[in-house]
C-alpha cells in the first residue's frame, strides 16, 4: 500500500514539480497540503475499493480527464508567469505527461509517451488551443474550458477507437 501511494504521488505532482522548477514559481505541493493530500487519499480510495467496482478502463478516462485538465493548469501557470506561448505549451505537455513517465521509469515500465497511442497529442492539443485562444483575447475560463473538452474529446477518440499515431520509419 505504501508504494502504492508512493507511486500515486509521483504520478499526481511529478509534472508540476517539473514545470514550477522550470519556470521560477514556488513548487506548488510543498506550500500547500491539498495536493499530495488528494493524491494519497485517492490512491488509499482506490486501494480500498473492490476491483470489480471499478469499470476495466475507468483507469484509461479518469487519465484522460487529468491529462486535458493539467495540460491546460500547466500552460495557464507558465502563461501567468509570463512565459511566451510556444514555451508555455510546452509546459502543458510536461505538466500533463511527467508525472506518468516518472511513474513508468522509476516502475521498470515502457511508457506511454513512446507508444503511438494519442497520448502526447491530446496534451499538446489542450495546452496549444488553451495558450492559442488566450492570446486572441478569450476569457481564461472560456478558453481552458474548450481545451480541456478538445483535448479530453481526443484522447477519448484514442481509448475508444484504438487510435495510433503512424511510427516513425527510416
Amino acid at each position: 500500500m505504501v508504494t502504492f501511494a508512493f507511486f500515486a504521488a509521483m504520478t499526481g505532482v511529478g509534472g508540476g514539480t517539473l514545470r514550477d522548477l522550470l519556470i521560477g514559481a514556488p513548487v506548488f505541493w510543498m506550500h500547500a497540503t491539498a495536493p499530495i493530500a488528494v493524491c494519497l487519499g485517492i490512491a488509499l480510495l482506490v486501494w480500498f475499493t473492490p476491483h470489480r467496482v471499478w469499470h476495466e478502463r475507468a483507469i484509461d478516462w479518469f487519465d484522460g480527464l487529468g491529462l486535458a485538465s493539467y495540460a491546460v493548469y500547466g500552460a495557464a501557470k507558465a502563461t501567468a508567469y509570463g512565459i511566451p506561448w510556444l514555451p508555455a505549451a510546452i509546459m502543458g505537455v510536461v505538466t500533463a505527461c511527467m508525472g506518468g513517465i516518472i511513474r513508468d521509469v522509476l516502475a521498470g515500465l515502457p511508457s506511454i509517451v513512446i507508444r503511438p497511442e494519442l497520448y502526447v497529442t491530446a496534451a499538446a492539443l489542450a495546452a496549444g488551443l488553451y495558450v492559442g485562444l488566450d492570446a486572441v483575447g478569450l476569457p481564461p475560463i472560456a478558453a481552458g474550458a474548450i481545451a480541456v473538452v478538445l483535448g479530453f474529446c481526443l484522447r477519448g477518440y484514442a481509448i475508444l477507437g484504438k487510435v495510433d499515431l503512424p511510427a516513425y520509419r527510416r
